[in-house]
């Protein structure tokens, strides 16, 4: 197989980054519309994440958060995005770079993407660090579990909540076969 000298995957990667945060600049300027609200996974130790000491320690490796009722003073930049939310009635101030984002799911309409960290080799021969690679999936066939009202943070330490029935389809799924 030839070598991809383009790094494909790097743009794809930056392009779905990209959907992420259009949408939250959106809601940012415009608030939340109808019944979208969202569930953003993202690696706690990654560079540049900021959390209280307080939430790091409880959720060293993973966080998920739902933006839907009960959020403030959200601002996008081109390289993150900050918002207050409350923990336990504990209200915090999160910044999350892009690159730390695993998952993204509005269960309001069944949409989905989930980034998942390419080998450390592949990185390396392209001289990328990990936090800047990830290959995208997109999720289809979810199905809205949320539990209505729901307004504070979620989180689990392993990977983003996915709703029963819901299926994880990689993008080679849709790649014609030779």
């Amino acid at each position: 197989m030839a070598e991809d000298l383009i790094r494909y995957d790097v743009l794809v990667q930056e392009s779905l980054r990209g959907v992420v945060r259009k949408v939250l600049k959106e809601v940012a300027e415009n608030g939340l519309p109808g019944n979208h609200h969202f569930y953003i996974a993202f690696d706690t130790g990654a560079p540049g994440v900021r959390i209280s000491s307080r939430l790091r320690e409880q959720y060293p490796n993973e966080m998920t958060v739902v933006l839907q009722h009960q959020f403030w003073e959200l601002t996008v930049t081109e390289n993150s995005f900050e918002v207050g939310l409350s923990f336990g009635g504990v209200p915090e101030r999160l910044l999350v770079p892009f690159s730390a984002i695993k998952g993204f799911f509005d269960p309001s309409v069944q949409f989905g993407l989930q980034f998942e960290p390419q080998t450390d080799e592949k990185q390396s021969e392209a001289g990328v660090s990990p936090a800047q690679v990830m290959a995208p999936q997109t999720a289809a066939t979810m199905q809205d579990d949320t539990p209505e009202g729901a307004d504070e943070a979620a989180s689990e330490e392993e990977e983003a909540p996915r709703p029963e029935g819901a299926e994880v389809v990689s993008l080679d799924a849709f790649r014609k076969k030779p």
